[in-house]
């Protein structure tokens, strides 16, 4: 299984996102200490109704927690965007 199709199986468990894109930025960190280790860089959005009523940080500690298993051995970086439905429709 990709590291991206992880990353989606396991938020999805976690987080039920009614949508959510990852991006895999780590070709543009080539060199760096952690694409040398073989971890990746991602960039992130989700849409959760899970996020409602929770605070940015408590946003991004959810997923993390989500993503746990993989870091950092094979997630170096990630760049989250967090958002409920109603944020989501908002900034389209």
């Amino acid at each position: 299984m990709s590291r991206i199709a992880r990353m989606r199986e396991l938020l999805g468990a976690a987080l039920a996102p009614e949508s959510l894109e990852i991006e895999d930025d780590s070709h543009l960190h080539a060199g760096h200490a952690g694409a040398r280790g073989g971890a990746g860089h991602y960039r992130l959005l989700i849409v959760s109704t899970r996020f409602e009523k929770l605070a940015l940080l408590a946003r991004h500690r959810a997923v993390y927690a989500a993503l746990a298993a993989m870091m950092p051995a094979e997630i170096h970086a990630l760049s989250i965007r967090a958002l409920t439905p109603d944020e989501a429709a908002r900034s389209s």
